[in-house]
């Protein structure tokens, strides 16, 4: 029988911060002047890699972050408001891939949604394997074409001694799964769409589309956004394709539907 695609959802452990961050939801990112002494609303930030295992090979989308993220995130700051602080052993990537039976050299590809400190922070991991990194053309040129070690949550130090091949347009990458570009959070974030024979077509956002109330109708941007314009282009261009596919969509961080996704090593989609 000819080997089928299947899709394993890695939940690496959760980030927390601030709701605003994520959502500039009325009531919840502008508060009236009677309410300014209230605690800042934090949330669970979930992070997701995705093993795709197609008849041509293993694709890995996203990363996660590292074990090292108070340190290496120290110069931006970005460890005070991201902490990555719920994360078991068995959580990190590397885990993660061994309960599957797998190592970093066992991964033919490894795509990166755009190259935020929370996506691209295990890429190292793939250093001296036969993987193949991969981001979109216009993440490359803006997160290695900037001054200085960081800018916002893009942190050289993730990446820029890693060789990459670069995608741009939407592109079938391999057979079933398409890389679709989704700028705005980032100038190069893209998505991914997997047509599974069984589960039917899956949608992985990243963080062009952050959770479920992100996604609206009507959609709803986070404080961290490149392009506001370009980040409402693509919330539609994914409800487009998804209506038309009756595609499941898979947030790029929402702390309610981690829940309810059939997560590795227990589950997986076929």
């Amino acid at each position: 029988m000819a080997k089928r695609t299947t899709v394993s959802i890695l939940h690496c452990g959760n980030m927390h911060a601030d709701l605003t961050w994520l959502l500039l939801a009325p009531g919840k990112a502008m508060r009236r002047r009677q309410d300014k002494d209230l605690p800042a609303p934090w949330t669970a930030v979930p992070t997701l890699s995705v093993l795709v295992d197609t008849p041509d090979g293993k694709l890995l989308w996203d990363t996660s972050c590292p074990r090292d993220w108070e340190s290496r995130w120290a110069p931006t700051g970005l460890q005070d408001f991201f902490p990555y602080d719920e994360v078991g052993e068995d959580e990190y990537l590397d885990a993660r891939l061994a309960q599957l039976g797998l190592a970093p050299g066992d991964i033919d590809y490894v795509v990166l949604s755009h190259l935020h400190f929370d996506h691209a922070g295990n890429a190292e991991l793939f250093r001296n394997t036969n993987a193949k990194l991969v981001c979109s053309d216009k993440e490359k040129e803006f997160a290695f074409g900037f001054d200085g070690p960081f800018n916002g949550a893009h942190l050289k130090r993730d990446y820029e001694d890693l060789e990459f091949v670069t995608v741009s347009g939407d592109e079938e990458f391999l057979p079933g799964v398409t890389l679709l570009q989704t700028p705005g959070h980032t100038p190069g974030c893209m998505s991914m769409r997997v047509d599974l024979p069984d589960s039917g077509t899956m949608i992985f956002t990243s963080d062009a589309v952050y959770m479920g109330a992100s996604y609206g109708p009507p959609a709803t941007p986070a404080a961290i956004v490149n392009n506001l314009e370009q980040f409402y282009q693509s919330v539609e261009k994914l409800r487009g394709i998804a209506e038309k596919t009756d595609a499941t969509m898979v947030f790029g961080h929402d702390p309610d539907q981690v829940h309810q996704l059939r997560t590795a090593p227990e589950g997986s989609y076929t």
